[in-house]
């Protein structure tokens, strides 16, 4: 009997492991439906004016429509598409009602760099505020010989173009051949559930191997 301890401890251990990366991830599905229910709720909405002082918690995902002009000063975030390849996000300095503000105007392949740096006339930009986290311990610092950038921070973008620290994902084309890449949740994986089925079936596996080695050990002993 006392044989059948140590493994018996080490099973349920380890099922009790399992059962609880099932519910985190469980705990993850219900914070992902909360951001895409947030995302389409935004979605639905009309656009307003760009708020005087945005919150980044309370205006994440707020229509937005500004009228100005793009002064010409604009940076590279580099990104893939999965039908494209490596390309650029273009994050351009948007003059609005005696404002400067970013605005991530969309992508251009790899070999238009450059597209949409230009100044432009007046015009109506139509988007959604949104403040990316895009930054980890393993993004690269911005290169400075290049000019490239490995994320949206916008706070270190609007003090480099010496702008507010606000960014508007444009939903309307900017022109310039520049496609536009809006805020949506066709983007944003949500295979948690699926997750949580797989840690819950090993969980039942765990314990089956850890029923029959036990049930090998008795045998024995008999």
């Amino acid at each position: 009997m006392r044989r059948m301890i140590l493994p018996l401890l080490f099973g349920l251990i380890g099922a009790a492991v399992l059962v609880s990366l099932g519910v985190w991830q469980l705990r993850r599905l219900e914070w992902k439906q909360a951001i895409l229910a947030d995302i389409a709720r935004h979605m639905q909405s009309a656009p307003v004016d760009v708020p005087a002082t945005p919150d980044p918690a309370r205006d994440r995902f707020l229509p937005v429509r500004a009228t100005g002009r793009f002064t010409g000063q604009a940076l590279d975030v580099l990104v893939s598409r999965v039908e494209i390849g490596a390309g650029y996000r273009v994050i351009a300095v948007f003059e609005t009602l005696g404002r400067r503000v970013l605005v991530d105007r969309g992508f251009v392949p790899e070999a238009q760099r450059g597209a949409g740096h230009g100044a432009g006339t007046i015009m109506a930009v139509t988007g959604n505020l949104h403040w990316p986290d895009e930054i980890d311990g393993y993004t690269p610092a911005p290169d400075a010989t290049t000019g490239l950038w490995f994320a949206r921070d916008v706070p270190a973008m609007a003090k480099a173009l010496g702008t507010e620290p606000v960014l508007i994902i444009a939903r309307s084309d900017t022109g310039d051949g520049v496609e536009p890449m809006p805020v949506g949740d066709a983007g944003i994986p949500n295979n948690h559930f699926s997750y949580a089925i797989q840690w819950f079936l090993l969980a039942v596996v765990w314990l089956g191997m850890t029923a029959l080695y036990l049930w090998r050990i008795r045998r024995k002993a008999l």
